[in-house]
């Protein structure tokens, strides 16, 4: 293939090539040429063009196939456009010989027809340049046509358009000619011909004015004539022609009056409606003949033409646009409901044509005013028909009530207003569903009275309407949930005061269902109570019905209707009225078969007919109760259930003798009854009838079997039994399109118009099918047979084998014995339920049963095979295949297929061709690959040569769909055959006519399952794979010129599927382009083939995706002009435009993912156009009224009132590429804000940092930070949270509560100690005010209030005046809490009230804590402060000033507060209860909650407790759990607070406890609600509020009175820390565990309190008695054994080790042998793992405190090992030679526990003195085990916890002698250390252990190393020091020396003075030397200085022997004193500071 890419056809190679293969080469050529001829330079193409050209012509004669001659022709027509011209006359003189050629064979045709194309894209493409040779081409052309067949039509039709496009208004002279030829084809036998004529029209119109203003008409009479009998695709093309033409006809005629003398006709808009109206009405029999046929009164208008002209309608109105449509929009209204009013009775004469027709008129509207216009023109149109209601409402009033015969209106005319009532409501219903709460404007509107429009019509004599009006009523529900229970309250009440008007019970009941029907869609609900008023309305109903004849029927129905919707409601309410409702159940029903007996006997037809009525009902109900309470079916319930059942099933076997005594009246009845019971059975366990089963088999099959019906019922049984898949082989009427609502009828055959709401009543409370506005059961007759379908697949998979022969052969006898299209019926239903049971079957891996069996069934299905009804073979084939499924026998399966082997080589008919090939592929799809290769091959050679059997266009679709699913299901088996059948594609693709589309969808099929079967081999590069891949390519690339959207569909998935497998060789930039155009095509699947594969592109590639996206538009300008504008908003915002548009859910769906992939990974790059995208949606529809309300009190106002009129302005057209998005694309918009927030704070900290984003601006002006847009984003958030859509509102508070958390903190740079949000605080307050209105939802202000929590906590503002305004809507919601849930609204559930009240609390909650933590900062900042110096800035006092502030604001409502947070935290106890106790809860629920609502109060506590908890334990430590209101006592734990007091009685409680039971009561409730919820936090338990929970405990144990109830009670402490570490366990988050051990630490100190104390009262008591008789406190006793499970020491070492061994793990033994721990290697800790180590630490030094001296004993060994094991791994030098974290801590820990009382009491002292000794060798061996390892052990820690022991220990453990050596040996090596800093530490703790108080410890040290101290210093004299560091060794030394000589004693302190003077005098320098020394040598000079003086006055006698005998020295200390006298204020400043570096590192590691 490489070889034929290049300019000239590489003839050598192509003729070496096969036939087929030549086709391939040609077209890979052309394909080529076709990209390469744009960009060659035109000298190159002139050079070439003579050989080209001739090239290309000789190809016409090689009869190329359709795609090769139109990319011909296509190349031909570039070639002369940008080469020479010349020659080009030539070329069509040849084309036009070729078809004037006498030649007919048709091997010729391809030639010919090629010749066609070729002078179409000649014309197009040169247009006028070829002058007017024109005439002779369409002369010729238009001659040729008269004899041509079907292809050469429909070719002639597209080259006329292509002609007529190119030569544009020249062309004037043939218009004519071409008009009458178009006209012929316009009613062509072939469809293909059809389309190809509709778009010649639709092109020649464009020039030819006469088709739009002389012969109008008869272009309208001709497209209605096109309608009849026309395919989906027709009518697509047709209308498009009808439409526009019409609408050129109404916008132009004006505009060519002026400039024309012609006498054109003006036409209106009535009569364009006139015309269409025609069409609609009396169809294609034209104006003339149509009175005649309406005289004899026959004519129907064939549904085709309707829909057709339906879809014109449509067209029409989109062409003229939605503007055009808002201005005349009542005319249009008035003209579409006219179509079903009584001025045309003839189009609604019988109900089936009522239905179609009011369905055509829903969907021009739904389409016009759903699809075109935005929400404000949206509510004007609402207005519209609601006037139009009100009119028809008067009508019907005044027929109803006038009594004078004469004048009273006939009843048809009430009869007739009914449909246009029905098209009315429901288009309102749709449009306020669409608006959702955005309509809450046109419904407060009294003038148009939307609500008493539609209630008024619920009491219409026709019960279509009332069911619609109640329709309507429910999509107002589902759109203003707060409209929910009022509009019950008032359909309740007129039920209860018009009981005795029939229309009123029927209309309110239905009503009242429907709303009922809406609840589940709102989740604010409604409240409890009203189950209850409907129980008892039904009931009154039922009760009542046997009272009045007149409305017994009425009143049973609606009983019945309104317990059935009552159930939807779901178990929490139903559960209350179930004992009510199965005593109806039970008493509807006859108890004996013999009371059945004896009312046959009684009653009539009218009695008969109410009980059947109320039987059906009844069924209905439970029914109802069991698919929507499943919860409550317990065996109980279940065994209430059953009694009525065996005499349910007795009156269905009686039915059709009680049909026969009382007459047809009762036929209708009896249908809905066993509809009714089948359903009901079908829901139920089989189990449960099993003894009606054979009764009800009896039944089924004879209602399968003698249908009453006539009717072909197989578009709505079968296609759910078929595989959808195989569906797509019927045309496009099975699939889903944007017509499918009207296009259904036409499936359904012409005795049936499809469902109605009317048929069933009971499906108004039933969730909607799937994209469906209003239910549409089926009537009665079908819904029987399709339940009866569904039920016996269930029974008969539950019946014997034995049962199962007899009735399948029952069902064969029944097909045989009846005949002709009766027989095809039976044949249907039969298969049907046949093939429901073996779904069922296979479902539960039954078994069919014996041989016989299997034969009956196998000739059942076979019989079906050969059916002449597509759909039934398509079925029969799915059930052949489940059959075989089902015995799962291979033999069985072997057998089947070679039958279908033998049928196919015999048979001849397409019939049994395209069954048996389906069953085939079929067979693959529940067998797998059959296994064997044989079978495989003789499928696909079968099937290879049925898809080239070119006589039949069916058996090549059929044959090649079966091979696509072999292909698909027979794995790896199939490669063998890839290469032939790929072969066999591109071939049939090359040479199928397009006009056989299926055939070409199937290749599509085919071709996509082989890439799959190739799959990521597609990338390898060998020869034979690249042939593959190329082969692909070239099918694709056939298949995208395909005419056929769906053939084009198939292309872009094949592309998408080796875009996913070879993702190199995909052209992205050819498929983006395609992409592109096709994004808004007008099929359906099309479209979503587009955004599928967008989806997956953007997941790897968005950004050149993109790029391609917007390049292409740039270049393109003239072709692209799809309806969206990607040049300017990019893709990205094209694809929101569409998604605004689209109403298809899966597409929406689809669109929002592929958005988000594209925001995920381009918004950072393109942050300012995706902020402008969300903004622009935004902001297309803000109310700007909203905008400019923003607090006007402010200064700043001036400039946001300027933002505003900014704003203003934009809403200029030209501005806003979104006209008016719906509110849900809003939505999107604001959630995509937050998703780019997200992404910003993932990519960096500049997004977050103004002067940072700033800087980088300016260095890169591309570069772009979140920070810089923070203006739009408030505008935006604002826009949103104060738009009239509730959901827009909640979705813009979402987004300001992320931008308060993320931006809080950032700084203000202009103005120090501000944040850069508090300028917005303004609009923060006008964005969340509106959400404290009371008649806000309330889920919209409890999400306000976490935002005025969170904007009150954030510290934005720190003037509390600024903050009162915020803080004043959290104190009014607080007033409403107190209130309590009494008071609350009754619009919505008592839950919403619970979770409204709780936010409140919450978010006072989070205000107080962060008060109280902000408080606590500044008192420790303030101390710090103070110990610094009293600083006076101000900034810090304003800090102070405002934190108090916060806390003084909440100060106020703290002891509400307070209260109502202990009651929401008893009522959070109370819920967490297991179940067990759920008997002993509150009977009237808790103090926030109902009884009755619990299940929904539960998340709502469950969000909110946390905080409330911790804010709780808060208050009681600021309290310190004194205070107790006086009447708190009574009021507010009269309700229980723990399980233990709950069953008490209140009366046995005493009334006011004590203070300190009230405490204590507090104190568990806490407490308990904490551990409860830490024993098992859920996985998805959130962090914060475990975090929230443990600071609760911190805060608790902060406070004494709470320590001393956790420090007595050793089982609750012990308790306490396993959970703590069950948590530590179980979560990874340093924070929590952190939190974890800080609690424990303070239950430590608790225990320790408690053991001091009682240590303190022990030594009172006993003050006189003998100390050893003490009873030993602590744990351990005398023993000194700790129980595990009872021990608070064992508990807090687990949970420490656990710590310890997690972070490092070398320090458990077990692991330090595995070969996991390396001994030796340090690992340094993350600076989290730091701290834990830390804090575990200082807990474990603690713990011997509460152990009893023998305890103590035990616990020290493994307290020892961890805290050196801790400085022993972790005592590594750093580079900065800071001290890690975790050895500061564990010298800490060591200091704590080496001077430990326990150590020194005589119990315990031998015992610890012989450890610890054991402790210091440990730490002495660590040195000697480092072999030169990288990293040094830092050798000054593990000094330092030498002289840890020196220092803490008692000396009898460090003074022993071989210890001792051992440390003094340590002290000399380190001394002599290199490094400066290491002998400084030296020096420094030297100089501890020097003045340590006991000689014996002190001496041996001073011995052995002051020597060497002193020997060290007098070498400095020769090397002074270089820097800082050997400078602050020297000093330490000196302090060394100088403290030696202070200790020692008299006689020898004279000889150390004498040593340190020489060396304190030899740093002093002269005053010359002084000027040039190194900042060092200065320092130390002045230090010796200073020395000096102090020691010369300290010791004067030694001082002056000393000076007298050494001149020199006298000398140099002379010249030293007097330079420093004549400077020394400078320098005792200085001095002042000098020694601050030394202290200063002390002070950090001062351990001693």
């Amino acid at each position: 293939m490489e070889l034929a890419h290049s300019l000239l056809l590489n003839e050598e190679a192509y003729n070496q090539l096969g036939e087929f293969q030549k086709a391939e080469f040609i077209f890979e050529w052309l394909q080529f040429l076709e990209k390469l001829l744009p960009v060659t330079s035109r000298a190159d193409i002139r050079e070439n063009q003579k050989k080209l050209v001739e090239q290309l012509t000789s190809l016409l004669n090689n009869s190329p196939g359709p795609p090769t001659r139109r990319l011909l022709a296509k190349n031909l027509a570039v070639l002369y456009s940008t080469g020479d011209t010349f020659s080009v006359y030539q070329t069509i003189d040849k084309c036009n010989e070729l078809i004037r050629s006498k030649d007919d064979s048709p091997s010729y045709l391809p030639t010919k027809l090629a010749a066609v194309v070729c002078l179409g894209y000649l014309y197009k493409k040169l247009g006028r340049i070829l002058g007017n040779s024109f005439t002779d081409t369409v002369g010729n052309v238009l001659k040729a046509m008269k004899n041509a067949e079907s292809q050469g039509r429909y070719e002639i039709m597209l080259s006329l358009q292509n002609i007529l496009n190119g030569l544009g208004a020249a062309a004037v002279s043939c218009h004519r000619d071409v008009y009458k030829a178009a006209r012929s084809c316009l009613t062509d036998r072939s469809m293909a011909v059809r389309c190809a004529a509709a778009k010649c029209l639709l092109e020649l119109q464009n020039e030819a004015v006469f088709m739009w203003s002389t012969d109008l008409d008869s272009v309208v009479t001709l497209c209605f004539k096109s309608f009849e009998g026309s395919n989906y695709d027709v009518r697509l093309a047709v209308s498009k022609l009808l439409g526009t033409v019409l609408a050129k006809a109404l916008a132009y005629v004006h505009l060519f009056l002026a400039s024309t003398r012609h006498n054109f006709r003006r036409i209106s808009l009535e009569e364009v409606m006139e015309l269409l109206g025609t069409g609609f009405l009396r169809g294609s029999c034209g104006f003339l003949r149509a009175s005649g046929d309406m005289l004899k009164g026959t004519s129907s208008v064939s549904r085709d033409v309707r829909v057709g002209v339906t879809q014109a309608y449509v067209v029409f109105v989109s062409t003229l646009g939605a503007q055009w449509l808002e201005r005349n929009f009542s005319a249009f209204l008035s003209h579409i409901l006219d179509l079903v009013s009584h001025s045309h009775p003839k189009a609604i004469q019988s109900q089936m044509d009522a239905i179609g027709c009011r369905r055509c008129v829903s969907f021009i509207l739904r389409a016009t005013v759903g699809g075109l216009l935005g929400e404000k023109a949206q509510i004007a149109a609402a207005k519209e028909i609601c006037q139009a209601i009100w009119k028809l409402k008067k009508v019907v009033d005044t027929a109803m009530s006038d009594s004078n015969l004469e004048t009273r209106i006939s009843t048809t005319d009430v009869t007739a207003s009914q449909h246009v009532l029905v098209c009315a409501l429901q288009e309102l219903g749709s449009l306020i569903h669409g608006l959702g709460t955005t309509a809450a404007p046109l419904l407060q509107d009294s003038s148009t009275g939307v609500l008493e429009a539609v209630i008024s019509v619920i009491l219409h004599p026709s019960i279509s309407v009332r069911l619609t009006a109640a329709w309507c009523l429910r999509c107002i529900a589902v759109a203003l949930p707060s409209y929910v229970s009022l509009l019950l309250d008032r359909c309740i009440e007129r039920l209860s005061a018009l009981k005795s008007s029939p229309e009123a019970v029927t209309g309110y009941s239905f009503a009242v269902a429907a709303l009922l029907g809406a609840v589940k869609h709102c989740p604010l609900g409604i409240p409890h109570g009203k189950g209850k008023v409907i129980m008892t309305v039904a009931e009154d109903l039922l009760c009542s019905a046997s009272q009045n004849s007149r409305i017994s029927l009425q009143r049973t129905q609606a009983g019945w209707l309104l317990i059935a919707a009552l159930m939807t409601l779901g178990p929490a309410v139903v559960q209350h009225h179930l004992p009510r409702m199965l005593l109806l159940w039970k008493c509807i029903f006859p108890s004996s078969p013999k009371d059945l007996e004896t009312e046959k006997t009684r009653g009539d037809s009218f009695t008969w007919q109410v009980t059947l009525e109320g039987r059906a009902g009844a069924l209905c109900a439970i029914k109802s109760f069991v698919s929507h309470c499943a919860g409550l079916l317990t065996d109980e319930v279940v065994q209430r259930l059953l009694p009525p059942l065996p005499s349910a099933v007795d009156l269905l076997t009686q039915l059709s003798s009680i049909c026969k005594s009382y007459g047809n009246s009762l036929k209708t009845s009896s249908t809905v009854y066993r509809h009714k019971l089948y359903e009901l059975l079908a829901v139920l366990p089989p189990k449960t009838y099993e003894g009606s089963f054979c009764a009800v088999l009896k039944e089924l099959v004879a209602d399968l079997t003698v249908p009453d019906s006539q009717i072909d019922a197989s578009t709505f049984l079968l296609p759910p039994l078929c595989h959808e898949n195989d569906l797509l082989l019927l045309g496009p009427l099975l699939q889903e399109t944007d017509h499918r609502f009207i296009e259904e009828q036409l499936l359904l055959g012409n005795s049936i118009a499809g469902g109605s709401l009317e048929y069933d009543p009971y499906s108004i409370y039933e969730k909607v099918a799937k994209g469906d506005s209003v239910p549409k059961p089926l009537p009665p007759i079908l819904s029987v047979i399709s339940a009866a379908t569904r039920l016996f697949g269930v029974m008969f998979s539950h019946v014997a084998e034995s049962h199962r022969l007899q009735v399948l052969e029952q069902l064969l006898n029944s097909i045989k014995q009846t005949k002709g299209s009766r027989q095809q019926i039976v044949q249907l239903n039969v298969v049907s339920a046949f093939s429901t049971s073996l779904k069922h079957l296979a479902n539960c891996k039954g078994s069919l049963g014996p041989e016989e069996v299997r034969r009956s069934a196998l000739t059942l299905v076979m019989g079906a095979l050969e059916s002449n009804n597509p759909l039934l073979r398509c079925a029969a084939a799915e059930c052949l295949a489940r059959l075989a499924q089902v015995v799962s026998d291979s033999a069985f399966t072997a057998g089947l297929a070679q039958v279908s082997f033998d049928k196919l080589k015999s048979a001849r008919d397409v019939v049994s061709r395209t069954g048996h090939s389906l069953a085939l592929g079929c067979l693959y799809r529940y067998l797998g690959g059959i296994g064997s290769t044989q079978h495989l091959n003789a499928c696909v050679g079968i099937l290879y040569t049925l898809s080239q059997d070119s006589t039949s266009p069916d058996v090549q679709a059929w044959a090649l769909h079966s091979l696509s699913l072999i292909v698909d299901l027979a794995g790896p088996l199939y490669h063998v055959h890839v290469e032939p059948t790929l072969s066999l594609v591109l071939m049939l693709l090359l040479t199928v006519p397009p006009a056989y589309a299926e055939v070409h969808q199937s290749l599509g099929r085919c071709l996509n399952a082989l890439i799959t079967t190739l799959g990521p081999e597609l990338q390898g590069s060998s020869t034979t794979v690249s042939a593959l891949r190329t082969s692909c390519l070239l099918g694709c690339a056939v298949m995208q010129d395909n005419p056929d959207c769906l053939v084009q569909a198939q292309a872009i998935s094949c592309l998408q599927q080796l875009h996913m497998f070879a993702p190199r060789h995909v052209n992205l930039s050819s498929l983006v382009s395609c992409l592109c155009v096709n994004l808004c095509s007008s099929y359906l699947l099309l479209r979503r083939a587009v955004v599928a594969c967008l989806h997956q592109l953007v997941q790897r590639e968005a950004a050149e995706v993109s790029e391609y996206a917007v390049a292409l538009v740039k270049e393109n300008r003239e072709d692209f002009t799809p309806d969206v504008n990607i040049r300017e908003i990019g893709l990205e915002g094209a694809l929101l435009g569409l998604l605004d548009k689209e109403l298809d859910q899966r597409l929406c769906q689809d669109i929002k993912e592929t958005l988000t992939h594209m925001l995920t990974s381009m918004a950072v790059e393109k942050l300012s156009f995706w902020l402008k995208l969300c903004k622009d949606v935004l902001a297309a529809s803000a109310d700007f009224n909203t905008v400019a309300s923003v607090d006007t009190t402010q200064e700043e106002e001036t400039a946001k009132g300027d933002d505003a009129s900014v704003l203003t302005s934009d809403s200029d057209e030209r501005f806003h590429p979104f006209s008016n998005p719906r509110w849900s694309t809003r939505v999107f918009a604001a959630e995509c804000v937050c998703k780019i927030i997200s992404q910003c704070e993932n990519a960096g900290s500049a997004h977050f940092d103004i002067t940072l984003a700033q800087e980088r601006k300016q260095r890169d002006s591309r570069d772009d930070f979140l920070v810089l847009h923070l203006a739009d984003l408030i505008r935006m958030a604002f826009m949103a949270a104060t738009d009239h859509s509730d959901q827009l509102r909640l979705s813009g508070l979402q987004t300001l509560l992320i931008i308060v958390r993320k931006f809080a903190a950032v700084p203000e740079p202009e103005f120090p100690g501000h944040v850069i949000l508090e300028q917005y605080q303004a609009n923060v307050g006008a964005a969340l005010r509106p959400a404290f209105a009371p008649e806000t939802p309330p889920d919209v202000t409890a999400k306000a209030c976490q935002v005025c929590s969170a904007w009150i906590a954030s510290g934005v503002v720190s003037d509390l005046n600024d903050l009162r305004r915020v803080h004043q809507l959290l104190v009014s919601s607080l007033l409403k809490v107190q209130a309590g849930k009494e008071a609350q609204n009754q619009q919505y559930n008592e839950s919403t009230s619970t979770m409204e009240m709780l936010a409140v609390l919450k978010a006072w909650a989070e205000v107080y804590i962060v008060a109280v933590e902000k408080q606590k900062n500044q008192s420790d900042a303030h101390n710090h402060c103070l110990k610094i110096a009293n600083s006076a800035d101000e900034s810090y006092r304003d800090v102070t000033s405002s934190a108090g502030g916060l806390l003084d604001l909440v100060q106020a409502d703290l002891g509400t507060l307070s209260k109502l947070w202990l009651a929401a935290l008893q009522d959070f106890a109370l819920l967490t209860l297991p179940s067990e106790y759920a008997s002993q809860l509150p009977a009237e629920g808790g103090t926030f909650y109902t009884a009755e609502t619990t299940e929904n109060a539960r998340p709502h506590y469950y969000n909110s407790w946390a905080l409330i908890l911790y804010a709780t334990a808060l208050w009681l430590t600021s309290t310190g759990f004194i205070i107790v209101d006086p009447d708190e006592g009574v009021t507010n734990l009269s309700r229980p607070v723990t399980p233990t007091t709950m069953c008490q009685d209140s009366s046995t409680r005493p009334l006011v406890k004590s203070p300190e039971d009230v405490n204590t009561d507090r104190f568990h409730l806490i407490l308990g609600i904490s551990v409860e919820f830490l024993c098992s936090p859920r996985s998805d338990a959130a962090m914060e509020n475990i975090i929230a929970c443990l600071r609760a405990l911190q805060a608790l144990f902060d406070v004494p009175w709470p320590r001393s109830k956790i420090g007595g009670d050793q089982e609750l402490g012990v308790e306490l820390l396993n959970v703590l570490h069950r948590l530590i366990l179980t979560r990874e988050s340093p924070d929590i565990q952190l939190a974890a051990l800080e609690v424990v630490r303070l239950i430590l100190f608790a225990a320790q309190e408690h053991v001091k104390e009682k240590r303190r009262s022990a030594e009172v008591d006993d003050g006189a008695a003998e100390k050893e008789t003490l009873p030993e406190f602590g744990e351990g006793k005398d023993t000194g054994g700790l129980v595990p499970g009872k021990s608070l020491v064992f508990a807090t070492l687990e949970l420490c080790v656990c710590i310890l061994v997690r972070q490092l793990p070398q320090l458990n033994p077990k692991l330090t042998c595995s070969p996991a721990v390396q001994p030796g290697k340090h690992l340094l800790l993350s600076e989290d793992g730091s701290r834990l180590v830390a804090a575990a630490l200082v807990i474990l030094s603690d713990v011997p405190a509460i152990c009893s001296p023998e305890g103590s004993v035990s616990v020290l060994p493994t307290i020892l090992y961890l805290i050196i094991g801790v400085l022993k791994e972790t005592a590594v030098k750093l580079r900065d030679s800071q001290l890690p974290l975790t050895v500061a801590a564990s010298l800490q820990a060591l200091k704590g526990l080496l001077s430990s009382p326990m150590s020194r009491a005589e119990k315990s002292r031998t015992a610890w003195t012989d450890l610890l000794r054991s402790a210091l060798v440990t730490v002495l061996d660590c040195w000697d085990q480092v072999d030169g390892l990288l990293q040094e052990l830092d050798e000054v820690s593990l000094l330092t916890a030498i002289t840890v022991f020196v220092m803490s220990t008692s000396p009898e453990v460090t003074t022993i002698e071989c210890l001792q050596k051992r440390c003094i040996e340590k002290f000399k090596i380190t001394l002599d250390s290199k490094d400066p800093l290491v002998q400084c530490k030296c020096y420094q703790l030297l100089h501890s252990i020097f003045q340590h108080p006991n000689k014996t410890v002190s001496y041996p040290y001073i011995h052995s190393l002051a020597p060497s101290i002193v020997g060290k210093l007098q070498e400095t004299e020769k090397a002074k020091p270089e820097n800082a560091a050997e400078l602050q060794v020297i000093q330490e030394g000196i302090k060394v020396v100088t403290a030696l000589t202070a200790t020692a004693e008299e006689e020898h302190r004279a000889h150390l003075v004498a040593c340190l003077l020489p060396i304190l005098i030899s740093f002093l320098l002269d005053e010359n030397a002084l000027v040039s020394a190194t900042n060092s040598a200065k320092n130390l000079h002045e230090f010796a200085l200073q020395n000096l003086m102090q020691i010369g006055p300290q010791y004067s006698s030694v001082f002056k022997k000393l000076m007298n005998s050494s001149p020199t020295m006298k000398a140099r200390l002379e010249s030293a004193v007097k330079g420093n006298q004549e400077s020394i204020k400078v320098k005792t400043a200085k001095h002042a500071k000098n020694p601050g570096k030394s202290s200063s590192i002390q002070l950090k590691t001062n351990f001693l």
